[in-house]
């Protein structure tokens, strides 16, 4: 049995919130935290943590430090420190990550690889398939 515990974050102690009706295409950067409700479509390349809302959609690559997931995510996760999948989750593709925690009823199709940070900096680095 896991020591893991589940929190919901409170949006007031995340730095910046994207709406429900946020709609996005393009790459996004950011530091600090963050927190997708709507849908965002391209690439997340960040250094601060990423939480996404049950009912957002992102179509993209996600780099961050935290990948906090409720929403739906349609592309490959990696994440320095950990990607955690809430119960109402919805992940396809890879996720690559140190520390990697699922909730069940969540639904992941695709490839997961457990590395070190530093091996996490590797890939982050490497050129986009």
């Amino acid at each position: 049995m896991s020591d893991y515990q589940f929190y919901s974050v409170d949006e007031n102690e995340i730095d910046t919130v994207l709406a429900e009706d946020f709609n996005f295409n393009g790459t996004l950067n950011f530091d600090k935290s963050l927190m997708i409700k709507g849908h965002l479509t391209g690439d997340v390349n960040a250094t601060g943590d990423l939480y996404i809302d049950e009912d957002a959609v992102v179509e993209a690559r996600v780099k961050a430090n935290i990948v906090s997931l409720k929403g739906t995510v349609k592309g490959d996760i990696l994440a320095d420190t950990r990607v955690e999948l809430f119960a109402s989750a919805s992940v396809d593709g890879d996720i690559t990550a140190p520390d990697i925690v699922m909730e069940s009823g969540c639904r992941f199709n695709g490839i997961c690889t457990m590395k070190s940070p530093s091996e996490v900096e590797k890939a982050k680095a490497a050129p986009q398939q």
